[in-house]
């Protein structure tokens, strides 16, 4: 198994370089370390001692030698410099030729939200991954293994890959799962009750579902949480810097592929901790 970071020489790669560690730590994974170039940029993967080289071809030596000096040694890594106009096809290709199981992005450094700020390349590739996608949150500093996953197990459509991934990473590496159902009061009053009694049925018998699939000795629980919109709701969450959020792609997408819908969207506006979106009918790889 394999972690993808897409790399840049600035402070979102480095957020994504060290969400990535946490990854392969938590996995035990290798991880391959991806910077998309456009075509047109020059570069040479080696040279004879005392060659000389382009100004551009240094900045993307010195980009290689900064980022695997970053990668602790514990963690199997590997650099490559791909070319594509489209960095987020350019992180896709790579994903489906090295086998990776996640590409992990940064945050923009823009934007008027608090923690993420969702960039034309994650953009991209929350509509098009064919791999579950990791968005490091600004600020994001953790290389250490997650300690516990969070999964939205949700009554919409396509809260069973989200629940298959989370149980999967559960048992691989006995890390206590926590399942969440929100429920937005800003919906209908006469509705209100009757969506609070649905989720929680639903998130008692996904509950019972998961404890009936995980060993004895590994935690897991569930919260129906509360809130005026969803962001208030996960806001009211408790959160370590070492948790997961493991979210579902929208009913909107196409099998197998991405598609952030409003709710992942709010989400992010007070999510704390790295995000997972996982696509639609996604089949997590067997152990």
């Amino acid at each position: 198994m394999r972690y993808l970071v897409g790399y840049r020489p600035d402070e979102r790669g480095a957020e994504a370089l060290r969400l990535g560690i946490a990854g392969a730590r938590t996995l035990q994974c290798e991880l391959d370390v991806v910077y998309v170039v456009s075509h047109n940029t020059p570069y040479v993967a080696s040279h004879p001692e005392g060659s000389r080289v382009s100004a551009e071809e240094q900045r993307l030596l010195t980009a290689k030698r900064e980022a695997l000096a970053a990668v602790p040694q514990d963690v199997p890594v590997r650099f490559h410099i791909r070319s594509n106009d489209s960095t987020a096809q350019g992180l896709i290709d790579a994903a489906r030729e090295l086998g990776a199981v996640r590409i992990v992005v940064g945050a923009a450094r823009e934007g008027v939200l608090d923690r993420y700020s969702i960039g034309s390349v994650a953009n991209a590739l929350l509509h098009s991954s064919p791999v579950p996608v990791m968005l490091a949150p600004r600020g994001y500093g953790n290389t250490e293994p997650f300690s516990r996953l969070t999964a939205g197990v949700g009554e919409r459509e396509g809260w069973q890959s989200v629940l298959s991934t989370a149980l999967s990473s559960t048992r691989r590496h006995h890390r206590p799962l926590r399942l969440v159902s929100l429920v937005a009061l800003d919906a209908e009053r006469s509705r209100y009750g009757e969506d609070a009694n649905a989720a929680l049925r639903h998130a008692n018998s996904v509950l019972a579902e998961a404890a009936r699939s995980l060993p004895q000795d590994i935690d897991v629980a569930i919260d129906v949480v509360q809130g005026r919109k969803e962001e208030d709701a996960i806001a009211s969450l408790d959160w370590e810097e070492t948790d997961l959020m493991i979210i579902g792609s929208s009913r909107l997408a196409q099998k197998h592929r991405l598609f952030l819908g409003s709710t992942a969207s709010r989400m992010l506006r007070a999510l704390p901790v790295p995000m997972m979106v996982v696509p639609r009918d996604h089949e997590p790889p067997r152990a």
